[in-house]
């Protein structure tokens, strides 16, 4: 008996160190694949809120990472894409994040011109409920189109849901949602105008450690 439990436990260890090594083969196999089409994907989205007419550079070779809990909602280093013609920096592109979702964290990424317009915004990863707070998403609702054009003055009242007084559609039977995101928009536009400047300037270092 002891020998059979013996024989069947061997058995099962090899089976999930050849399991183990399979999924290893696949990942190494299949990691350069992925970088490249999540490189892909980031390109695309980029070119959804910032227009390549308004510059001639590529995005994802200017960019910085800052790190702002208070305004960006998160104490994670994120990306920001300088835009720039003819070497001029004419707008930017920010992640930011809601951590005020209904299901947690929502990440968004921003364009927005030297003039605080805000050229376009996407939604990059959520975990909101199917057919209610998805709506944040460009494939299930043109919802965030609405935000293209809209510009930010410190000295005017922030934008906000039209349950909250303002001028932002909310979703049926979910504000907690489009309350979030309006809200993270906000902070992300404060952030940039407060600090427009040493984004502007600061040197290129997206992938190496934040300082």
């Amino acid at each position: 008996m002891l020998k059979i439990i013996s024989k069947n436990g061997l058995l099962l260890g090899l089976f999930a160190l050849c399991c183990t090594g399979l999924v290893a083969s696949v990942n190494f196999l299949t990691k350069d694949t992925i970088i490249e089409q999540q490189r892909k994907q980031l390109v695309s989205v980029l070119e959804q809120i910032i227009p390549n007419s308004m510059h001639n550079n590529q995005l994802t070779d200017d960019c910085i990472l800052v790190a702002n809990a208070e305004y960006l909602g998160t104490d994670e280093p994120l990306p920001v894409y300088i835009a720039k013609m003819d070497q001029q920096a004419v707008a930017l592109a920010i992640e930011a994040v809601a951590p005020d979702g209904y299901n947690g964290d929502i990440k968004i990424i921003l364009g927005i011109s030297n003039d605080n317009e805000l050229l376009g915004v996407r939604t990059l990863t959520h975990q909101e409920t199917p057919g209610l707070g998805d709506k944040i998403e460009l494939r299930k609702s043109d919802w965030v189109l609405g935000f293209s054009g809209m510009t930010y003055d410190s000295n005017s009242k922030p934008m906000a849901v039209k349950k909250d007084g303002g001028d932002i559609d909310q979703f049926t039977g979910a504000t907690i949602t489009p309350r979030a995101y309006v809200g993270a928009i906000n902070k992300a536009l404060e952030f940039v105008e407060q600090h427009r400047d040493e984004l502007l300037s600061t040197v290129n270092h997206c992938g190496r450690e934040h300082d």
